[in-house]
Order: structure tokens, then sequence, then C-alpha cells
């Protein structure tokens, strides 16, 4: 697994565009999410993975180094030698400004903020929702385990809750350069400050120079009117703190839509199938079902009605997202045949067939019968 192809984690060829790398990560991380795999460690690697390779492919520069040099191009030391061919032209200095923007990447995840703290990770959550609250929208409140700056040292994680020195090996960049064979100039995380960029003497001694303290928050939601399952909705700002008062990372929500005892969906429309009496199929009549909206759909049986004839409802499937628009309904129509029936309902029932033996009220039975007749012939 460490060593698979982005591309093969997500299940799509090198030449996806930006939608369907999207789409995949969807259908992907939906799968083997660690949510729906309680106590699954193969699954929690492989939803780091496809994360992973996400974070990778999603961001067309990162995209074309992984192409060219794989992943060599987010590892120190790119393997020896020089990593672009002979024939380009790259000096020192540009060399340098390309290892530089690599490894930048590399040395965060590209979660570094300007001032070399590390981004606070992102975290997820798996909501499910019934099929009236995707309808009407609603807002919910959830709760995650999570990380927030710490009260005793304001985050920064020192003793006296102010911020942490200036390192003195890198000045402050959290980076050294070395140069090899002097043409090749490597960048490299401070081994002082691990970079950071700053060295802490004394830590805080409730978080321990985290600057981070575990809690569990409750975030308010607002889920749209229309929403589809495995719609992932993105929260700002409300995943874990970042280290040392850097940025906080992201909430990432997974919607899941539970199956409804009546309607199925697709997209914005909604199918469902009704039973219907051979006595309503046969003489027309009216029946009602509850709406997806709470309100009663009449629905008007014609007379003679075939079992498997569909009838459809304008504007009373679900909400188009961000508008007022509706989908459609698709009510199948199935017709019952009575079982049970008392002496009197077979009585009834054997005169219809004596008076409709010879009569075209029944012109598939007739039409199919001739056939036959016509195969024995």
């Amino acid at each position: 697994m460490a060593d698979e192809d982005y591309y093969t984690l997500l299940g799509v060829d090198k030449s996806a565009s930006a939608d369907d790398i999207k789409r995949a990560f969807r259908k992907a991380a939906m799968e083997c999410h660690p949510d729906l795999h309680p106590g699954d460690t193969d699954a929690e690697q492989k939803f780091k993975k496809i994360n992973e390779a996400y974070e990778v492919l999603k961001d067309d520069q990162k995209r074309a180094a992984y192409d060219r040099y794989g992943k060599a191009a987010f590892e120190g030391g790119m393997g020896g030698g020089n990593p672009f061919g002979g024939g380009f032209g790259f000096n020192a200095e540009d060399l340098s400004d390309v290892f530089s923007s690599i490894f930048s990447d590399f040395m965060g995840g590209g979660a570094t903020s300007s001032k070399n703290r590390t981004r606070g990770s992102d975290l997820s959550y798996h909501l499910s929702l019934t099929l009236e609250e995707a309808f009407k929208g609603c807002e919910k409140e959830i709760q995650v385990k999570t990380t927030e700056p710490c009260e005793a040292c304001h985050g920064f994680g020192t003793s006296d809750g102010k911020e942490a020195p200036v390192c003195e090996t890198c000045h402050g960049s959290g980076k050294v350069r070395r140069s090899q064979g002097g043409f090749l100039v490597f960048e490299t995380v401070c081994p002082t400050c691990h970079g950071e960029g700053r060295v802490i003497k004394d830590k805080c001694s409730k978080c321990h120079g985290t600057g981070t303290q575990k809690v569990e928050k409750t975030i308010k939601v607002t889920i749209p009117a229309g929403i589809e399952d495995a719609t992932r909705m993105r929260v700002t700002g409300a995943g874990e703190a970042g280290i040392r008062g850097a940025q906080s990372g992201d909430l990432y929500i997974f919607i899941s839509i539970k199956d409804h005892a009546l309607y199925q969906r697709n997209e914005s429309n909604l199918y469902t199938m009704v039973p219907v009496s051979m006595t309503c199929a046969a003489l027309g009549g009216k029946i009602e079902i509850p709406g997806i909206d709470g309100q009663k759909i009449e629905i008007d049986i014609k007379e003679g009605t075939q079992s498997g004839s569909e009838v459809r409802i304008k504007g009373q499937g679900m909400p188009f997202l961000k508008s007022t628009r509706r989908g459609d309904l698709y009510v199948t129509l199935r017709v019952e045949t009575p079982t049970h029936l008392s002496k009197k309902e077979k009585e009834l029932l054997e005169q219809f067939r004596e008076l409709s033996g010879d009569d075209d009220c029944q012109p598939e039975t007739k039409g199919f019968f001739e056939k036959i007749k016509e195969l024995f012939e």
C-alpha cells in the first residue's frame, strides 16, 4: 500500500480531469471511511493513503511534480544525483528554488504557515440524515473530539505563556540548506527546532509544549435543502488547532442519506410503487399517498389501468440544491389480484368471466392466445 501509485489508489487514469479525481476520491473515501469501519486498522490506513493521494492530485503543481518525479518529488534527497536530467539549463540558484518549493510541502504536507508553524490536522465526521431532513434542510449539532489552543500558555507551549525565541540555527525559517558537490542544493528541516522556527526552553506544564489541549466540541452544522448522498461538506477552521498559534485544520462532514420506507431517490427525482386494487384499476378511481413534504398527494387512476403503469407527478420530487425548483415524482402502479374470496365474490367473478369471454375488454389476453393458436397451427 505504501508504494501504490496515487492514480491507482483513487482508481483513475493519469489523464483524469480534476472533476474525475474529485468524484473518485469521494467514492473511495466513503468506502473505507473509519467511521464506517470502527476498529478496522486496514481501512484506516487506506483512508489515510487516499487522502494523501488526493492532496497531491487535486493541486496542479503537486500533480505535475508527481507525474514527473513520482513520490520522490516529496521525499528528501531525491535518490541522489540530478533528478532533472541533463540539458534543462538549471543553475544552482534555480535548483535551490525548485527544491525549496518541493520541500516546503514535504516538511508540512502543504500545511505550514508563513511563520513555519504546522497547520492543525483536518477531521472527518460521518453524518446520517433522513430523506425528509435532506428535503427540508436542517441544522445539526455534532460532537467532535478535537484540540484547541492551551488555555494556560495561550497556544505557545511555553511556561510563561509568551512566544518562544527564534531558533539560532535557522534564524526562524525552520529550514537549513546544504550543497552537495557545489551544484545540488538541498533544503532540509532544521535539526534544532524541527521546522518550527522557534525553540521552547521551558515547556508549559499543562500541555507539555504542544500548545494544544484535547476537548470535545459541539459544532452546529447547517444542512442545505436538497443535499445528496455522499456529499462532502467542509467547515473551515473546525479541525484541530494548529501547533503554537498556527492555522486550525478543517472539519469534513461526509453525508449519507438513510433508506426511506416509501421513496427511492435518483438525483432530484423520487420513485415509488403503489398497489392498486383490481376493481380500481378496471373501473378507475383515486388513491392518496403522503408526499415527501408531508402533504397528501392525490393520484387519478384511469379506467383500465394496467399493472406496471407509471404516473409522473411534476414538482413533487426533491428540491434542487440552492434552488426553489423541485424534481418529479414517478409512481409505478401495481394491480393487486384479490385473495381469500368469499363465495359471493367468487360467484360474481365467475359471472364476469362468462360475460367477458367473447368480449374485447381484455385485449392483451385475447391477442396473446391468438398468437399461441397460430403457433400450434
